[in-house]
């Protein structure tokens, strides 16, 4: 590499200062950021304000207070799944099963005041020392019980998937705003340089609907969003080296930039922006050691490959990525979300058609490596420290959506999640619906409990945790003080 060095300020030719300018927003700069170390993007790299020094937004940081969560598992079951056919078990329908009665029910449809009762087609049994009641969908999840809180009055403020997802992801309900996992990156950072603090796993049929917004920062800087982790056996993309660069060619880069160390002022005013964005690719690079081995789940033993369902091709897909969050876990990477369901209608959980189809379909993929993630994160230890969060944007109504069929419509007037691990009490329920299932009626619960209970657990008092946007300290859970769902804290 035999560039001509310019005079201080002077672009002429193809001189090294327009080399390494062009290569800062390219591939190869994700391996010359590799090769820096942390010291060299302090001295050098300034910015947006042009004075401020540059510090890594993403160093870890002390929560308000000492959490029992380190990480986060948010298993999103997209589309919602019945809660009154899975964990809400409500026996006074049994033998009501085309009867038409008067409920109140607001969903896709509209509002409505009377519906054609449909009955659950699945049984459920008694699980564990708490004697929990689960259906048939859930048979080894159910064995799981006495580790879990169950919180069965959930509510919502939309019945439309993606207002709906917006808010449980975000807190509102309206595009914009950063989603749980960039407010868990923004306040605690990550312990693991090398690897993403926020990670997403979508279903290979398909990203839910609102994209990308789901697991975006919002008004917050990009290096807080996810980093989106593909199926297949690369699941985090472009890291490979690209084709023609070498390791000595990256060296030879690091070594000319190296020489205009000495320049200091003449590097501020001709390429203010250059350690900048070379820095935005330090993670990249790192991820390039890292990732391979972090995502390796062929290194693991065959008993735990047939623990999270591997050897199933039913359960496979999200069996792999459930074992993924464990070594994500495992690594310090501090929020993964992993989706079951995609695209639209019974691509995921949205059972307007055939509930039992649909149903059996989705539990049976997951069922499985959800009780398999549990487990495995117990026997290492991990339990304690990972909270577990299980649901998706809502439930669904207890009668039928259309004259036929037993599809059920959305319903955010009460609905079940779950929680397990990260100081949550195990074998507990809280919160009630009516005996049909269509709305909360005991200790109701919004989708900002939820949220405040998941940033208590890991230190962070939701009531503080803010960002100045706009004029305003916006928060996660709004204005107003919100309390966690102190009912299922250990």
């Amino acid at each position: 590499m035999n560039f001509k060095k310019p005079k201080t300020g002077e672009f002429c030719g193809r001189t090294r200062r327009e080399f390494l300018w062009d290569m800062g927003a390219g591939f190869v700069g994700v391996g010359l950021a590799g090769l820096l170390e942390e010291s060299f993007f302090a001295r050098e790299a300034i910015a947006a304000d042009g004075v401020t020094k540059w510090s890594n937004p993403l160093l870890p940081r002390q929560p308000h207070a000492r959490g029992k969560a380190k990480s986060v598992i948010f298993l999103y079951m997209y589309g919602g799944p019945s809660h009154i056919d899975t964990f809400d078990y409500k026996p006074e329908m049994n033998g009501m099963d085309g009867k038409t009665i008067d409920v109140k029910t607001f969903g896709r449809g509209g509002h409505k005041n009377k519906g054609r009762i449909v009955e659950t087609p699945w049984k459920f049994k008694q699980y564990g020392q708490c004697g929990k009641w689960v259906s048939d969908l859930f048979p080894n999840l159910a064995t799981c019980v006495d580790d879990i809180s169950f919180i069965h009055s959930m509510t919502a403020d939309s019945p439309i998937h993606g207002s709906a997802m917006l808010q449980m992801n975000t807190g509102k309900i309206l595009s914009g705003s950063p989603c749980l996992g960039t407010w868990v990156n923004y306040g605690l950072g990550t312990v693991n340089q090398n690897l993403p603090g926020f990670v997403v796993m979508l279903d290979p049929r398909g990203g839910p609907i609102s994209g990308s917004k789901n697991w975006g920062a919002g008004y917050m800087p990009a290096t807080y969003q996810a980093t989106v982790m593909a199926p297949g056996k690369k699941p985090i993309l472009d890291l490979d080296r690209p084709e023609g660069v070498s390791v000595g060619l990256q060296r030879d880069m690091l070594d000319t930039l190296k020489e205009y160390n000495v320049e200091h002022e003449a590097l501020r005013v001709d390429n203010t922006n250059l350690s900048a964005r070379i820095a935005s690719f330090e993670l990249a690079a790192r991820m390039q050691a890292a990732a391979p081995e972090a995502v390796n789940i062929d290194a693991e033993p065959e008993h735990i490959k047939e623990m999270y369902g591997l050897n199933d091709r039913r359960s496979a897909t999200f069996g792999r990525q459930c074992l993924l969050a464990r070594r994500m876990v495992e690594r310090g990477v501090r929020f993964i979300q992993v989706y079951s369901g995609g695209n639209h209608n019974d691509a995921n959980w949205d059972a307007h058609a055939d509930l039992k189809v649909n149903h059996d379909l989705h539990a049976g993929e997951t069922d499985r490596p959800i009780a398999g993630l549990i487990n495995d994160l117990k026997q290492r230890g991990l339990l304690d420290e990972t909270l577990i969060v299980w649901g998706g944007e809502f439930g669904r109504q207890p009668t039928a959506e259309y004259e036929k069929g037993t599809g059920r419509d959305h319903n955010a007037y009460g609905f079940t999640m779950w929680m397990a691990g990260g100081g949550i009490k195990g074998g507990v329920s809280v919160g009630t619906t009516d005996e049909l299932g269509s709305k909360a009626v005991d200790d109701t619960f919004h989708v900002k409990n939820l949220h405040a209970t998941v940033l208590n657990q890991l230190g962070m008092d939701p009531n503080r945790l803010s960002y100045f946007y706009g004029g305003l300290n916006q928060k996660l859970v709004g204005v107003e003080p919100v309390e966690p769902i102190h009912q299922i804290i250990a």
